[in-house]
């Protein structure tokens, strides 16, 4: 498994991360390093760590023990996150105002000028195939569009780093695949994606995929590394080597 040597242009760095919440342990002593530019699946069961790191990275939730850098800055840090793009699992939009109106109030938060702020609402919305709906009420959309409505407004910037928790939940298949080939595009100019999935299998379409089970690093490394070293045919049967082998390792 890949260490983190804390290497300067690392878009993420975490060393020792640990979050506790009461009894509850969340992430324990957590090393994990990304570098910029490439497509990183951050993968899991419910419960394993996932969301509770990006809600770190993003300053929402303190840590325990441990430091992370975002983008070169320690966290927490305000002079990070305008650069970066964030899509929670829970609807991130109002859902009295249209489709238009979020994208414009969350644009005008952003301190976009109006040229860009039209340039890149239309652009957005064109991806996530909303634009006959710009001017519907999110709250009658449907769950699958309203998530793409939250997705419209973490790309709305074109963020250097786009934290993206389960953003293929509810979309159709068509659409899914759309999104992970403007995702790998996206990390081929230069910019970082870090995503969670249910879908593990998803995750062999990235450059690299984080494997977390009950708040530990499980592996880092390439999709097809991890499958050879587990001699696995696909993700899911890696994930569960792992999660044998190192409870086979505990126990002695």
């Amino acid at each position: 498994m890949s260490t983190p040597s804390g290497g300067p242009g690392a878009a993420i760095a975490c060393h020792g991360v640990a979050k506790s919440f009461g009894p509850v342990v969340a992430l324990r002593d957590l090393d994990l390093e990304v570098p910029r530019g490439i497509l990183l699946g951050l993968l899991g069961p419910n419960g394993a760590g996932k969301t509770t790191l990006i809600r770190i990275l993003l300053g929402l939730t303190p840590m325990t023990g441990g430091s992370a850098s975002l983008l070169g800055s320690r966290v927490p840090s305000k002079s990070a996150l305008p650069r970066v793009g964030y899509m929670p699992q829970n609807l991130a939009v109002y859902p009295d105002l249209t489709v238009q109106q979020n994208l414009q109030l969350f644009g005008r938060l952003y301190g976009l000028d109006r040229s860009r702020l039209e340039a890149r609402t239309a652009a957005v919305l064109d991806l996530v195939r909303l634009g006959d709906r710009r001017g519907s009420r999110v709250s009658v959309l449907s769950g699958g569009m309203q998530r793409r409505v939250s997705l419209a407004a973490a790309l709305l910037t074109d963020p250097e780093l786009l934290l993206l928790d389960e953003p293929t939940v509810g979309v159709d298949p068509e659409l899914r695949d759309e999104f992970w080939r403007y995702f790998r595009r996206l990390a081929s100019e230069g910019r970082t994606v870090v995503m969670t999935t249910h879908y593990m299998e998803e995750a062999t379409q990235c450059d690299r995929v984080a494997l977390l089970h009950d708040g530990r690093l499980l592996e880092y490394a390439n999709p097809a590394d991890v499958k050879a070293r587990t001699n696995a045919r696909t993700i899911d049967e890696a994930f569960l080597a792992l999660v044998r082998r190192r409870s086979g390792g505990l126990r002695r």
